[in-house]
């Protein structure tokens, strides 16, 4: 295989030569003396005697309890409890009040009815079932208006079915087979792959950093920043500041609920399941209402029982006229055709009219 590049070909390689170094070299200032970790600001500085100026805060008036919660609240020193008045009540008395007068049970309905004397009802005798003599006439309207007319059969309109020979071969074309024939199609080019050949010769396998890059030998770094002390204590740490020292916690207990007095006493001794209405209810004698219905008798009368109803009086029986189409020839026609279908047509005899 064949490496070569652009690049390796259009190059022309040049000899290079190490770059001189611009910076001048560190030089290490090494001090025998001890060193000096005074910084200038402290060096500098000086500190001045300053008097504390005096404070124009007023006093403190406040003073803390010497008991747990002794103070009282501005809401105890200004709030004044005020007594209860109830207030008058112009609710009724719930005293039942006895009527002095007896009731009276006189109404309307038996002021003003008066009762009057029924006449007894006509007893009608229950007619006896006779059946009839004749015998049951089942002709109906269809059987007398209908007279069966043979007409002519209908004609089958279906074709006549002829058998398929079973020993003829089944053709199996069809005009999509027909109309379409198959086309030869020429098998697809396979394109020939080049064989491998393997360059001659080992793979190279320097760098640019590796070809240019040129080691040198360089000293590490001492640092200059001072050892550090550290101071070793063994007395214990203590965790107090200024504020656990001016602010001690307060032992405080919880403030109870503060409840009003009582003003009902609660009653004493055993419940009397005794209500008001049982107390003052005073039970009356109920007497029973008089019933004002009349009696249930049937009336009786001499007199006979007048049947006559007005339907009865004026209802006319009518003739009932028979169908001509139940006669073979009917009276009072002519029969004039026979259709297609069966059908008889008859035609009504008109009266002669004679001239004057």
């Amino acid at each position: 295989m064949d490496l070569g590049t652009t690049y390796k070909r259009d190059f022309n390689s040049y000899k290079i030569q190490p770059v001189a170094i611009v910076r001048p070299l560190e030089r290490q200032q090494v001090k025998k003396g001890k060193l000096d970790t005074v910084p200038t600001y402290k060096d500098d500085y000086r500190a001045w005697d300053i008097q504390k100026s005096e404070l124009y805060k007023p006093e403190q008036s406040y003073y803390p309890p010497t008991v747990k919660f002794g103070n009282s609240t501005t809401f105890q020193d200004n709030y004044v409890p005020w007594e209860i008045q109830p207030r008058q009540s112009f609710k009724p008395s719930s005293v039942v009040q006895r009527p002095t007068v007896p009731f009276n049970g006189d109404t309307s309905h038996r002021l003003d009815y008066a009762p009057y004397q029924l006449e007894s009802r006509l007893v009608r005798p229950k007619e006896v079932y006779r059946p009839t003599n004749q015998p049951f006439e089942d002709l109906t309207t269809h059987r007398c208006d209908f007279q069966g007319l043979v007409g002519a059969t209908a004609k089958i309109c279906r074709p006549a079915h002829s058998r398929v020979t079973q020993n003829a071969q089944f053709e199996g074309s069809t005009e999509f087979r027909d109309s379409f024939q198959p086309w030869e199609i020429p098998p697809p080019k396979v394109k020939k792959v080049q064989e491998y050949v393997p360059p001659a010769g080992s793979m190279q396998l320097h760098s640019t950093s590796h070809l240019d890059y040129v080691p040198y030998q360089a000293e590490r770094v001492i640092p200059i920043r001072p050892i550090s002390h550290r101071r070793n204590h063994h007395f214990p740490f203590q965790g107090k500041s200024t504020t656990k020292e001016d602010f001690p916690a307060w032992e405080s207990c919880r403030q109870g609920l503060i409840k009003k007095q009582q003003q009902i006493p609660n009653p004493s001794g055993k419940f009397d399941g005794l209500s008001t209405f049982r107390s003052h209810y005073v039970p009356y004698e109920l007497i029973p209402t008089e019933s004002c219905k009349p009696v249930n008798v049937p009336l009786q009368s001499s007199c006979p029982f007048d049947d006559v109803t007005m339907y009865s009086t004026e209802y006319a029986p009518k003739k009932q006229e028979i169908c001509p189409a139940s006669y073979p020839s009917p009276p009072g026609y002519i029969f004039e055709n026979t259709n297609s279908q069966g059908h008889k047509f008859f035609r009504k005899i008109t009266p002669a009219v004679k001239a004057f």
